[in-house]
């Protein structure tokens, strides 16, 4: 009797498990046909990913064979025609929970994960992603379903960017591959230079490096805004670059304008605001053609602002902005929590 029990039970908690295997099914092909191979390592502290609800139901996120054997199938798959460096990627979190409300929850997915090309010197960093995606079962009850498909986005995002990367010139080795944030941070002359090198940043590597495009001097209006830099013959808008160092002071260009970048013992950062940093398409907050030259009103709180009257500046400065760091790995923002809700 208990055995039949027994069976009864196991078999009710077998029905209750249900699984959403992750289906990597969009293309990743290599289009410059650079990589021969990928090598996948997988560091998560967890081989397990996680589960959430279906009605009554714990659904279980799961890779159809393995994380490694997955990622390499998925690789070569739509890469049958190969280049000769080595990509690695390195699985360092994919984490599944859920929050549970009264009357919904949150399915929360975390991914970390970065790519590498191996050279005979170590591992040159690529690129990275380190993201946080949620959905509610108020939107969809397929919450694993959902997630899992979000899943397959962020990384095929990660290996099409990867293709595209400028590696890093500094490597490190295998056995500092558990640190490699650390570990590159450290050579960043940025973060440790006490007198910044004038000029403007053609992306986030240069900056962060420290290296601003030769030949370059910055043009201002006659209200003393940033507008060009000037090389010769050649001016080119300062919307088109990254960062850019004047008298002295790191600006970090932005969508309405540019910010002033500050330096702490964390690293850098900006203050900004959500309209800023993602201006709805009829916000009189854009960057006109011409670049900031039609900005209109004066600075304030160190931010230009291209506008179409007066009266975007003043809102500005009667918001409250956020601090917003600057990854140094990506020049990407890391924004603070429910900053998209301000």
């Amino acid at each position: 009797m208990k055995k039949i029990l027994f069976f009864l039970l196991a078999t009710i908690f077998v029905s209750a498990q249900k699984t959403e295997t992750i289906n990597l099914s969009k293309s990743i092909k290599d289009n410059k046909k650079t990589y021969k191979n990928l090598t996948v390592l997988d560091k998560r502290a967890n081989p397990e990913i996680g589960s959430v609800t279906y009605h009554k139901d714990q659904v279980n996120m799961v890779f159809e064979n393995n994380a490694e054997t997955d990622f390499r199938n998925w690789f070569y798959k739509y890469n049958p025609v190969r280049g000769n460096e080595e990509l690695v990627l390195l699985l360092e979190n994919i984490a599944l929970s859920e929050d549970k409300k009264e009357k919904f929850s949150i399915g929360k997915l975390e991914i970390r994960a970065s790519t590498f090309i191996k050279k005979e010197d170590g591992y040159h960093f690529l690129s990275r992603k380190d993201t946080v995606t949620t959905v509610s079962s108020r939107a969809t009850p397929y919450l694993a379903q959902s997630l899992s498909k979000k899943l397959t986005l962020t990384f095929t995002d990660l290996m099409k960017k990867s293709y595209e990367a400028r590696q890093w010139d500094f490597a490190v080795s295998e056995t500092e591959l558990p640190n490699y944030a650390t570990v590159l941070k450290d050579k960043l002359e940025i973060l440790k230079a006490g007198e910044l090198k004038e000029g403007v940043y053609k992306d986030y590597y240069s900056f962060f490096t420290h290296n601003p495009e030769a030949g370059f001097t910055i043009e201002t209006d006659k209200k003393g805004v940033v507008t060009k830099a000037v090389n010769g013959e050649k001016k080119e808008s300062i919307r088109n670059f990254y960062a850019f160092v004047h008298n002295g002071i790191p600006f970090k260009v932005i969508p309405v304008g540019y910010v002033e970048i500050f330096r702490d013992e964390q690293g850098l950062f900006i203050e900004a605001k959500k309209e800023e940093l993602y201006p709805e398409s009829n916000s009189p907050m854009i960057m006109f053609g011409g670049g900031i030259g039609g900005l209109i009103g004066s600075m304030v709180a160190n931010v230009a602002i291209s506008a179409i009257d007066a009266n975007a500046a003043k809102k500005r400065s009667a918001m409250a902005g956020s601090e917003v760091i600057l990854d140094p790995l990506t020049g990407n923002y890391i924004l603070p929590q429910d900053f998209m809700k301000k």
